[in-house]
């Protein structure tokens, strides 16, 4: 009776979550948002579709851009200044700072032009038109090709526009495919490369609540920074010079600061990253039951080490500050999605969803003879699948991600695999651009007692949850007389790859026959390039041959619903490309009896705040403001200060900092985060409970003017009354 009732609240669930995918929950495409005009008007928007995208003129999309390569910011002003997330720009502040000037920890605000700090490495991408390519690069692609066979051509194609298409350093294109491959669009990008930094509040502001209220409701976290985009003399992208000056915008958002209230229409523009909505219910059932948990055990081991000793070693906190913050989101994200899962009967409705799909082939002699084998067969495949992408999930976050050691061991590895198939000519050049990166990016955040600690604790898990077949006869050795963490001392004893002295030294090699001879002898090295050549071999090669048919089989499946179900409008799923999401203002109810209001204040700040605490610590500023409660024009209409709201556009990681926008068009705040009890949302989304998490632009500017005194940036900005 249980598995009856259990079904029939999957198949209503359908009807709201799948079968209908306007108003809440959704991620369009900006350049075909006119599709779904009518129901945003419908919900409240007042302005069109062609104010969102418009190649004939300037309109909102040109105000958002893509920061870096994995957060959403906008144009605030004509001076280009630039709003995201206080952790999008975590990394970048991280970088300027020293124990001596930590604006991490304590904030900074740039007084002029000449104080904004060069945050070399980070970018600002515009997307200046995307088109859609689809019947270039799928030109000679037949249903007899093999899955090889497709992809080649595929690919010959996608080289082709590539090769005809002009590009340069700074404006290129990207093709990519959508639907699962049923469509292709080109996105052409302009992409700026002198970005300064003008102002942080202190990570007592920016990061309250730290971990323990990551993804959490309440919230009452200032999550943004300021950055400013910087052109040459004729307002085009340049690298940095003390020559450049800020970029004049195409568009740039005006600030509305009117009270919310619930139902509001809203809508957030941004780059999210991946999605999986149209996964089969063996797919979700792998990831909820088997792939979160091996992340989540890897990075729960990893996340305590670190807490451990930053908390002893303050010059360690800030060393190791990016990398933990990052380990620690998904952490969190991984447990709440399988949890979100498994209380909202994912896969239950995933198999009455496949219960009607086939019940609709089967209709049809036409449907059938197109589409009978796809589901079958998607089982079969998952069902081959599921040990490696075990052991996948359990190799890459060990040795691809919780650990620096084995990361600048299979860089290095790379270095050597390049010469080996371009020659020994290139190895000058590309042995600086290598070494680079490592000392750049992979040691800065690198502590060998640290990392130590971490292998040993790893090896244990490792060897205790992957079977044995799939690890290398080096590493069992290695293992048979050694505890890990006596195998750890030794390593990290004898490498010449835990230290910038030591990266220098071997990449100072003349020769890449030099180089090649030192880096092979090194038991790291060894140990670690062993482990990746019998994954390779063992693991990555049959389960890749497995993927490869799923992919292919995926597309089937997509077009197949795209036919089957002419009610329902699709969107394709997230890919790091701009889109669109709308919803509304609204609170939610995450279980019996509780309701969580759509707002927070500063005075639930202050009811969190714990002098002194890593996480719940508060600036004595906002502490000497909140007893005045003069928040001026910033103050609600009931005299309170928001700080965070809730909606139900549905958003995932990439939105980091994307604008919420209010029915016409307006900034209103900030997206910074999704609620625990809907994280599910990128496999499953539930408007019921799914919600967006942001920052409001009151608070924002209540910083920014109140309490780091900035009125030079707020004569930038355009407000609204």
């Amino acid at each position: 009776m249980k598995r009856f009732i259990v079904f029939i609240l999957a198949i209503i669930s359908i009807q709201t979550s799948v079968f209908s995918q306007e108003g809440e929950g959704g991620m369009w495409m900006p350049n075909t948002i006119k599709q779904v005009e009518k129901d945003m008007q419908n919900m409240g928007m007042e302005i069109s579709a062609k104010d969102i995208w418009n190649n004939e003129a300037p309109g909102i999309k040109d105000a958002i851009v893509q920061l870096g390569n994995g957060c959403t910011a906008e144009i605030m002003s004509d001076k280009g200044l630039v709003f995201t997330n206080h952790h999008c720009g975590y990394d970048a502040i991280q970088t300027l700072s020293t124990m001596e000037h930590n604006y991490l920890e304590d904030g900074y605000w740039a007084s002029s032009f000449e104080e904004e700090l060069p945050a070399e490495g980070l970018t600002v991408t515009f997307i200046d038109d995307i088109v859609d390519v689809t019947e270039q690069i799928l030109k000679g692609v037949t249903p007899e090709l093999t899955t090889e066979e497709r992809q080649s051509v595929i690919d010959k194609n996608i080289n082709a526009l590539n090769k005809s298409t002009p590009q340069d350093r700074f404006h290129t294109i990207e093709i990519k495919p959508f639907f699962k491959g049923n469509k292709y669009f080109m996105i052409k990008k302009t992409t700026f490369y002198d970005i300064r930094l003008v102002g942080t509040p202190p990570a007592s502001l920016g990061k309250f609540g730290g971990d323990t209220d990551n993804w959490m409701w309440p919230r009452h976290t200032a999550d943004f920074s300021v950055f400013r985009v910087y052109a040459d003399a004729n307002n085009n992208p340049a690298m940095y010079s003390p020559n450049n000056k800020p970029y004049q915008p195409k568009y740039s958002l005006k600030i509305n600061l009117k009270d919310l209230e619930e139902e509001d229409f809203t809508m957030v523009i941004g780059f999210p990253g991946r999605t999986t909505e149209y996964l089969t219910s063996y797919a979700v059932k792998m990831k909820q039951d088997l792939r979160n948990p091996a992340r989540v055990a890897v990075r729960e081991r990893t996340l305590s080490i670190m807490d451990k000793n930053m908390a002893k070693d303050k010059a360690l906190k800030l060393k190791l500050a990016s990398k933990h913050a990052s380990l620690a989101n998904y952490w969190k994200f991984w447990i709440g999605e399988s949890q979100g899962l498994k209380k909202f009967n994912a896969v239950e409705a995933k198999e009455a969803f496949e219960k009607e799909f086939t019940k609709r082939v089967n209709s049809s002699r036409r449907w059938s003879s197109l589409y009978k084998n796809v589901l079958p067969r998607l089982k079969e495949l998952y069902k081959q699948q599921e040990p490696y992408a075990v052991v996948q999930d359990y190799t890459s976050e060990i040795f691809n991600r919780n650990l620096s050691l084995p990361t600048v061991a299979m860089i290095s590895n790379m270095l050597v695999k390049r010469v080996e198939e371009n020659g020994a000519a290139i190895y000058p050049q590309m042995k600086d651009r290598f070494k680079g990166y490592l000392i750049e990016n992979v040691l800065k955040d690198f502590d060998a007692k640290t990392d130590k600690e971490v292998f040993a604790s790893l090896m244990d898990l490792y060897t205790s949850k992957v079977d044995k077949a799939y690890i290398s006869p080096e590493l069992k050795e290695s293992l048979q007389n050694k505890t890990p963490e006596q195998l750890a001392e030794e390593l990290y004893g004898k490498t010449k790859l835990a230290g910038t002295e030591d990266l220098e030294k071997l990449f100072s090699a003349t020769t890449f026959e030099a180089f090649k001879t030192q880096l092979e002898s090194d038991p790291a090295y060894q140990l670690f390039i062993s482990q990746k050549n019998w994954i390779d071999e063992k693991v990555s090669k049959p389960a890749n041959a497995i993927n490869s048919e799923i992919d292919v089989l995926m597309g089937k499946y997509m077009k197949a619903q795209m036919d089957l179900f002419p009610e329902k409008q699709f969107y394709p799923d997230a890919n790091f490309t701009m889109r669109v999401a709308y919803g509304r203002v609204k609170g939610f109810s995450p279980r019996d009896a509780v309701f969580y209001e759509p707002f927070t204040h500063l005075y639930g700040a202050i009811e969190k705040y714990i002098p002194g605490d890593l996480e719940f610590d508060l600036p004595q500023n906002i502490i000497e403001a909140y007893n005045k409660k003069d928040y001026g024009r910033y103050a609600s209409k009931d005299g309170t200060l928001v700080i965070n709201f809730l909606a139900t556009n549905h958003i995932t990681g990439g939105n980091s900092g994307s604008p919420i926008l209010n029915a016409k068009g307006e900034h209103i705040g900030l997206a910074f985060d999704g609620n625990w009890e809907g994280v599910m949302m990128d496999v499953y989304y539930r408007p019921e409970i799914a919600r967006s998490i942001h920052v409001k632009d009151n608070y924002v500017l209540f910083i920014i003017d109140k309490l780091a005194n900035c009125q030079h940036i707020m004569k930038e900005l355009t407000i609204v009354k």
